[in-house]
């Protein structure tokens, strides 16, 4: 029998969202096979289960690369809990001595801090996410090119009052007066995700104001459905929350989700920061042909 090729892989999550992280610097996996890759060993209950796949690599532009695969396959441009997985697990490996690193992705580069404790361990990464892109060429959405804030969106004779805004990947933030009786938010969001006005379909955040700083989401992802948190959809709230004059800019906002919490703020240098945790779970092998 011919030998079976084994490949190594950590798993990893930040706040609940979690994420088959492989070391493709060591690896040398073409990236061709990460979308058939993502949909065999991100199914829960068959394989090793996750929202999905990230691939480390190295990049020519900056200290490392990484390329995002959800679980049905699709390719995402970005994403917030991954990014800081990815800059916690450089640190843990000793991949660079760097606290402070410039990621490549589809989104652009990315540029994590490492939050080092007396013990020399990661207590936190803080995120430089960038500017938010609003108009709806840049999210995009079909329809004039100007921003979406509180614009009714009609689905079928229920109408939401959307709000859109791009992290380097599309979200589209909604506000609800109570989470735990909007128990169809599943169910919008898997219709929203794949409605034809977001050509290349949509995040899907459901907003709840808890106070002037703090706010609790419900997030459906695009390509990989309910999870427990979303970085980028954190990001998108609290620009959304400003623009509808919810919050301030500059203030820090506490977003809870169903995993844990991030703080977020977006800036007066017009760059929206994250901070939050990163874990490492298990490392193993698994066969990969």
């Amino acid at each position: 029998m011919p030998k079976l090729k084994r490949m190594k892989f950590a798993k990893v999550h930040g706040i609940g969202n979690d994420f088959i992280l492989i070391n493709n610097i060591e690896e040398r996996i073409s990236i061709e096979r990460f979308p058939e890759l993502a949909r065999r060993f991100c199914r829960r209950n068959f394989s090793i289960g996750a929202d999905g796949i990230l691939v480390l690599e190295n990049s020519r532009g900056a200290d490392f690369r990484m390329l995002i695969f959800n679980s049905d396959g699709s390719e995402a441009e970005m994403c917030g809990n991954g990014i800081r997985c990815i800059a916690m697990y450089c640190h843990e490996k000793g991949l660079t001595d760097k606290q402070e690193l410039e990621i490549e992705t589809l989104a652009g580069i990315i540029k994590p801090r490492i939050n080092i404790n007396e013990k020399n361990q990661v207590s936190g990464i803080t995120v430089d996410m960038g500017k938010a892109e609003l108009t709806r060429s840049k999210i995009p959405m079909v329809g004039p090119d100007e921003p979406v804030v509180s614009e009714d969106f009609d689905l079928n004779g229920t109408v939401f009052k959307i709000t859109a805004v791009s992290m380097g990947n599309p979200h589209c933030v909604i506000f609800v007066d109570d989470l735990s009786t909007f128990n169809t938010w599943k169910e919008f969001g898997a219709r929203i995700e794949v409605d034809a006005r977001f050509p290349q379909r949509v995040n899907v955040e459901f907003v709840q104001i808890e106070s002037p700083s703090n706010v609790k989401v419900n997030v459906w992802e695009r390509g990989a459905g309910a999870t427990l948190a979303c970085g980028t959809g954190a990001c998108a709230v609290v620009v959304a929350l400003v623009l509808n004059r919810k919050a301030k800019k500059g203030d820090e906002i506490t977003v809870s989700l169903p995993g844990g919490d991030l703080k977020i703020t977006w800036a007066l240098d017009e760059h929206v920061y994250m901070t939050g945790p990163a874990e490492f779970v298990f490392e193993a092998e698994i066969n990969h042909d």
